[in-house]
């Protein structure tokens, strides 16, 4: 019989290393976070939550293959219609964007919002995307679908006007 306190104390152990890395994330200590998210994986290694926050360390210091590889993994480990999957794919799809891999970006984003339609950071992300590749009118659309989830969405707001502003001076 397996000793059901030898899971109770990796559990205990992988959130202790979790839980240090999250605060120096939240410092922006991302490269101090990265060794801390990957300790809680040596220990767990079907942590989701570790993944996607050493992708999104990752990411930030403009480690955009090591973040897809992360989001990769958190995907393969997640429940397909979990609102962790929807962030892996909409997280993985702003790395691909950074790499200027549109199509593989747009994919992302897509299946994030096809698991959770009402989730506003997969729509802002693709409307972000649509705005590198110029589809001005869409991003729109995405920003305003943030906006009906999340009228709070400050970001939303001023993308959207940048873009509006952007198409009124090239109509003059």
């Amino acid at each position: 019989m397996k000793n059901p306190f030898n899971f109770v104390s990796i559990l205990l152990k992988s959130s202790s290393n979790y839980n240090r890395a999250q605060a120096k994330y939240k410092i922006r200590d991302f490269k101090g976070a990265i060794p801390d998210y990957t300790k809680a994986i040596e220990i767990n290694p079907k942590f989701t939550a570790a993944y996607l926050n050493r992708g999104a360390s990752k990411k930030n210091l403009q480690d955009y293959h090591g973040a897809i590889e992360d989001y990769t993994k958190a995907i393969e480990l997640e429940f397909p219609t979990s609102s962790n999957m929807a962030k892996a794919y909409s997280n993985r799809g702003m790395a691909k964007c950074d790499l200027k891999d549109y199509l593989g970006a747009m994919e992302d984003c897509n299946k994030a919002i096809e698991i959770k339609p009402k989730f506003a950071g997969a729509y802002y992300n693709r409307g972000v995307l649509k705005t590198d590749i110029q589809d001005y009118q869409g991003a729109i659309e995405d920003y305003n679908r943030v906006l009906a989830i999340n009228p709070n969405h400050v970001d939303a707001y001023k993308n959207r006007r940048i873009i509006r502003n952007k198409l009124d001076q090239k109509d003059i």
